[in-house]
């Protein structure tokens, strides 16, 4: 009988988004509105943020499917911060307890980015160049880059669906 092997290598490797990060200090409904008039979309809030940790870290999410050109566009925080209450070990006679503020990163090897926007594509996306181009025109956005999808360690964190 004859063994026949299939290898899929290269089949599942190809990259059919692209990710833009940006440096901002706008709320992310603000920055939305303002991504929403330069290039012409409607990104709007998904009902419900992205978990993850069970619901320990959340980040907010606005998305735009266009179906005329097969787009899927979504707006991600990369940021979540989260109040916890820890116990403080003073050799006090009260328990005492402190606030503290963790802070999360849904991609963490980009830490000083605020905002990613995942522009997903069934065809080969050729307008990349003028997308950020449009994004660096908005004076509230200090700076946006195209980020190498193939180099990020946390890909799986954009997987949103």
């Amino acid at each position: 009988m004859a063994v026949h092997k299939l290898i899929l290598d290269d089949t599942f490797d190809e990259v059919l988004y692209t990710l833009i990060a940006m440096h901002c200090t706008l709320e992310d409904y603000r920055l939305a509105y303002l991504l929403n008039r330069h290039l012409g979309i409607s990104l709007t809030r998904r009902p419900l943020d992205l978990d993850y940790n069970n619901g320990a870290v959340s980040y907010s999410i606005y998305e735009w499917e266009d179906n005329k050109q097969l787009v899927t566009w979504s707006l991600v925080s990369n940021i979540c911060k989260k109040e916890i209450l820890q116990q403080v070990n003073a050799n006090t006679l009260f328990n005492t307890q402190q606030n503290i503020t963790k802070t999360h990163h849904l991609l963490p090897e980009y830490k000083t980015v605020n905002y990613f926007l995942k522009i997903d594509s069934e065809f080969s996306f050729s307008k990349e160049k003028y997308i950020l181009n449009s994004i660096l025109t908005i004076p509230q956005i200090a700076t946006a880059y195209s980020v190498d999808s193939s180099q990020l360690k946390s890909k799986d964190n954009l997987i949103f669906s």
